[in-house]
C-alpha cells in the first residue's frame, strides 16, 4: 500500500455539520476532493443546498444537502437516518458546528450563554453519539472529528467570549471521554484547535487582526485550508493509532 492511500478518503461516507460555510465548506471540498461521498449538513437548508450543489459540480462525487439543528435530539435523530437512507452507511463524522457571542460575562443574558454552550458542545455531543451509534452497530468502527479551538486552550483577549472559551474547553475533555468510552467499538474520537482563521466573521473584524497577528510565531491570521491536514489525518486511516488527540492548528499562538 503506497502511503498517500492511508490519507485517502476513497469510499469512506460521513458528514460534516456547519458545512454549509467557512471552515466547514472548505473541509467538505477537501474530503470530496479527497474521494469521500459526503453530506453537507447544516441550520441553513438553502445555504447547506447551495454549498451541496457547488460541490458536486465541482468535483462530480455523491454530495447531499441536511438541514439540522444541532442542539435538538429529534433532528439529529432524523438527519442520521436521512443520511442513512442516502448513504447506507458511515465512516466518519466531523462535528464542526458553532457560533459565537462578544458579550461580557458580567452582563450575558441566561439564555445567550446557555446558547452557544448548547450549539458548540451540546451539539458536538449529539451529533457524534448519532455517528458513534450507528459506527456500532455497524461493527467496523470509524472516526469522529470534533472542532475545538485554541479557546479551549487559553482565554481571548481582547474579546469577551467567556461561554464559547467554556464550551470548546469542554468539547477537547468530552473528545477525550468518548474516546475512551468507544475505543471498544474501534470508534476513535479525536478534535482540531483552529487559531485565529480568515472566515467571513473573522474577515469583518478588520481592525482587530493586527492585535491577533501580533502573538502569531507565523506571523500571519490562518486561512480555512490551513486546517485540511489536519481533519484529514484525523479522518483518515493515516490516524488509525491515535485517539483522544487535539491537534492545534494555530501559527504557534498559544505557544507564547
Amino acid at each position: 500500500m503506497s502511503v498517500l492511500d492511508i490519507f485517502s478518503m476513497a469510499n469512506k461516507k460521513g458528514f460534516i455539520t456547519g458545512a454549509a460555510r467557512g471552515i466547514g465548506k472548505c473541509l467538505a471540498e477537501a474530503f470530496v476532493d479527497a474521494g469521500a461521498d459526503l453530506a453537507v449538513v447544516d441550520i441553513d437548508d438553502e445555504a447547506a443546498q447551495k454549498a451541496a450543489e457547488e460541490i458536486w459540480k465541482k468535483y462530480g462525487r455523491k454530495v447531499a444537502a441536511i438541514g439540522c439543528n444541532v442542539t435538538d435530539a429529534a433532528d439529529v435523530e432524523k438527519m442520521m437516518e436521512v443520511f442513512l437512507n442516502e448513504f447506507g452507511s458511515i465512516d466518519f463524522a466531523i462535528n464542526n458546528a458553532g457560533i459565537s457571542t462578544l458579550d461580557n460575562a458580567m452582563d450575558i443574558s441566561e439564555s445567550d450563554f446557555k446558547k452557544v454552550i448548547d450549539v458548540n458542545l451540546n451539539g458536538v455531543f449529539l451529533t457524534a453519539q448519532a455517528a458513534a451509534r450507528t459506527m456500532k452497530a455497524q461493527g467496523k468502527g470509524g472516526s469522529i472529528v470534533s472542532t475545538a479551538s485554541i479557546s479551549g486552550h487559553i482565554v481571548n483577549i481582547p474579546q469577551t467570549i467567556a461561554n464559547y472559551c467554556a464550551a470548546k474547553a469542554g468539547v477537547m475533555q468530552l473528545t477525550k471521554a468518548l474516546a475512551v468510552e468507544w475505543a471498544q467499538y474501534g470508534i476513535r474520537v479525536n478534535s482540531v484547535s483552529p487559531g485565529y482563521m480568515l472566515t467571513e466573521l473573522i474577515r469583518d473584524a478588520s481592525e482587530m487582526h493586527p492585535v491577533w497577528e501580533a502573538k502569531v510565531p507565523l506571523k500571519r491570521l490562518g486561512r480555512p485550508v490551513d486546517l485540511v491536514g489536519a481533519y484529514l489525518f484525523l479522518a483518515s486511516d493515516a490516524s488509525i493509532y491515535a485517539t483522544g488527540s487535539d491537534i492545534v492548528v494555530d501559527g504557534g499562538y498559544v505557544c507564547l
